[in-house]
């Protein structure tokens, strides 16, 4: 019988292309987009391909970069829905997130050019 190790999903920030990514052995499995605004780092977009769809790794992707937001000494804006459900679902984030006004909104739309 053969069995198939995985390992453990990393996630890596890739700061030139304003993104967090999650690896499955070594494959990008998904992303969460971000545009910095001053000290805020707006996050606009997650998505997790279909392949790795249901294994809980958007939630792992999005504590991750969290976390390193925190540590960076920045605050979030969740713009991006999953972004959004996963903060409200999780207090301990609050106190680095700001709430989405319609000036974000029109910030992000000229910085992602919509």
């Amino acid at each position: 019988m053969s069995e198939q190790t995985t390992t453990a999903p990393v996630v890596r920030h890739v700061d030139e292309r304003h993104r967090y990514e999650i690896l499955v052995d070594g494959h990008r499995a998904g992303l969460t987009a971000y545009r910095d605004r001053d000290d805020r780092r707006v996050f606009f977009h997650t998505e997790i391909d279909d392949a790795h769809a249901g294994q809980g790794l958007a939630s792992t992707l999005v504590e991750r970069a969290l976390t390193d937001v925190r540590a960076s000494g920045m605050r979030i804006v969740p713009v991006c829905p999953y972004v959004a459900k996963f903060v409200t679902g999780h207090q301990e984030f609050a106190d680095i997130t700001d709430p989405v006004t319609p000036e974000v909104l029109t910030w992000l739309d000229a910085r992602l050019g919509r």
